[in-house]
């Protein structure tokens, strides 16, 4: 089996655009250096995989992000794939087929953006269930808003089922999971995690890494404006 593909699923952190449930209290710039923050967080864990094809399925400007040098530094040595199709899932489904045809015989793991609190070692630890042909077809990271934030798949075209989950709703992760399971895949749960979604989500999912860029950044942000 090829080396696992560990996808990641970005957009342009633009002012105005990125994290909008943020605002208020934050500004629409400040919300967009969240994001960028949580983006740098997320590639710094996704470097540290060892044996990896690190990949990056991107949509939005770079050129208008907040923070897009240090962006770009981060993505210089990932594979980048640009987003295409309608809705979410059709471009999630899109990007799973182009790293299938870019990297044939390697599973893939992916993630999104949104959960800086992600470590190689976790990262490591969800995709090796997909690299023993005794073991699961498919692992599923549940998220604590009735989401996802990790989908693994030893097979990438078993994506295509992306296409029919409707996203960003309380049970995308159950209508997920079960779609998995409809075409005849075994799904491997993986651990629960928080996305960054709304204020509460940011300042717990800060908490629980103190010392990342991403907690540094509210910080800054919450103090600069006194917001709660």
């Amino acid at each position: 089996m090829n080396p696992t593909v560990v996808l990641v699923v970005a957009k342009a952190p633009e002012t105005g655009l990125a994290k909008t449930r943020l605002t208020p209290p934050l500004s629409p710039e400040q919300a967009a250096t969240v994001a960028a923050a949580s983006l740098l967080d997320t590639l710094t864990a996704v470097r540290g995989v060892p044996g990896i094809h690190p990949v990056i399925a991107w949509t939005g400007e770079i050129e208008r992000a907040c923070r897009r040098d240090a962006i770009t530094d981060a993505m210089a040595d990932m594979d980048l794939v640009w987003q295409r199709g309608g809705h979410f899932g059709e471009r999630l489904a899109a990007a799973h087929a182009e790293v299938a045809e870019r990297y044939p015989g390697s599973p893939v793991l992916q993630i999104g953006m949104d959960t800086p609190q992600v470590t190689p070692e976790l990262l490591a630890e969800s995709a090796a269930p997909l690299r023993s042909h005794e073991g699961p077809e498919a692992v599923l990271g549940p998220a604590l808003d009735g989401g996802w934030w990790a989908l693994g798949l030893r097979e990438p075209h078993d994506a295509e089922v992306l296409g029919h989950v409707p996203m960003s709703r309380p049970e995308t992760g159950e209508l997920t999971g079960a779609a998995l399971e409809h075409r005849g895949l075994r799904v491997h749960e993986l651990v629960e995690l928080s996305d960054v979604d709304t204020v509460p989500d940011a300042h717990r999912v800060a908490e629980s890494i103190p010392e990342s860029e991403f907690a540094a950044t509210l910080r800054a942000s919450v103090e600069r404006e006194g917001a709660v």
